[in-house]
């Protein structure tokens, strides 16, 4: 049976930093609400459905986000995670709270997000701000950040694959110490009775998997939400960039097309994890220079969902992984969750695919 791991953003809820870059009471809610349409039949702003303008910190949102995953047949969330090196965390608390209540009683893992964080300007003159940087602070650091989650690895909930604990790194490749911290990790989880780890890389189309598994990693999730972009003739190329460059117009894609790209050859292969995009409209974030998939029907993400689960199929049972970008990055319009538009479209197009 396929297992599905739905990456899910723990945004939803105010905080101090988040007050001082962009205003008091700022979550992802207020770009999405104030989204606007780009091109004629360009869909924005995308509204919730069943579950509002949510607020992480309240427990009956998080229940009702799992009851809604169960009901589409996935079987955990991975809540991305915010270590900036030396104690530093952000966005930890909603985490934080399922861990320390038990609830929901849903699998979960974990996926470092260790990149640096900047207000984008977005193609303007000025150059990104810094707003807080990733830092590695050694072995120190990586000692003090696997104690820091030895708690949620050891819980019962946590996901895993021939009994090591998932945990997800966005960006191995410019963690120059990669190696000493996946080395370190190992050990420490030999020591505290994990059982080792399934340690698995972000990449896109395979381009640099040897690499990734140089590094000590088990898999490489292949993340080509957008690959159709490398496909496309040289005219259609030229076409969008002075669209893009010229006429402040998003690049836009149909999803029927793009979803034909997303899942590659290599992804029969043991060490290579499907990636499936519902949907993706960065436009709330980025504005005219947003990347759009135009029109996704649940009908064609069903299409897409069977695809994966065709193709994992012949892999050990454990090891039939599929991430599912995402469960709520309602910024980059990339969710499963119900909207005004489609309803529980996604949710029960992920059930069917996976009933067959």
């Amino acid at each position: 049976m396929a297992r599905v791991i739905a990456f899910y953003l723990p945004q939803y809820h105010p905080i101090k930093e988040n007050d001082e870059w962009w205003g008091p009471g700022f979550t992802e809610w207020t770009s999405v609400a104030a989204a606007k349409k780009y091109y004629p039949g360009h869909k924005q702003p995308h509204i919730p459905a069943d579950l509002g303008f949510y607020d992480l910190r309240i427990p009956d949102v998080r229940e009702k986000q799992a009851e809604l995953a169960k009901e589409a047949g996935i079987e955990g969330f991975c809540y991305w995670h915010y270590w900036f090196g030396n104690g530093r965390e952000l966005l930890e608390k909603p985490f934080n709270e399922v861990l320390r209540t038990g609830k929901p009683d849903f699998p979960f893992c974990l996926a470092w997000a260790n990149h640096s964080w900047y207000k984008k300007r977005w193609g303007k003159a000025e150059k990104d701000e810094l707003l807080i940087e990733q830092r590695y602070g050694g072995e120190a650091d990586y000692i003090e950040h696997f104690n820091h989650l030895l708690p949620a690895f050891k819980d019962k909930r946590y996901l895993r694959v021939n009994g090591k604990p998932i945990f997800f790194i966005y960006d191995p490749y410019s963690f120059k110490e990669i190696k000493l911290f996946i080395g370190l990790w190992r050990k420490l989880a030999s020591e505290n009775g994990l059982n080792d780890f399934y340690f698995i890389a972000k990449d896109a189309d395979s381009r640099r998997k040897e690499e990734a598994l140089s590094f000590g990693f088990d898999a490489i999730y292949n993340e080509d939400t957008l690959n159709i972009h490398h496909n496309l003739s040289l005219i259609s190329k030229v076409l969008l960039m002075i669209g893009r460059n010229c006429f402040n117009i998003p690049t836009v894609f149909s999803y029927k097309e793009a979803i034909k790209y997303m899942i590659t050859d290599d992804c029969k292969n043991r060490d290579t994890i499907p990636v499936i995009a519902p949907n993706w409209d960065h436009s709330p974030r980025s504005g005219a220079k947003a990347m759009i998939l135009h029109k996704p029907l649940p009908k064609y993400f069903k299409r897409l969902a069977e695809n994966a689960i065709e193709i994992v199929k012949e892999k050990p049972e454990e090891e039939q992984l599929i991430v599912l970008k995402s469960w709520n990055e309602w910024g980059e319009g990339n969710y499963m969750e119900p909207d005004l538009e489609y309803g529980h479209g996604y949710i029960n197009a992920l059930k069917q695919a996976l009933s067959k």
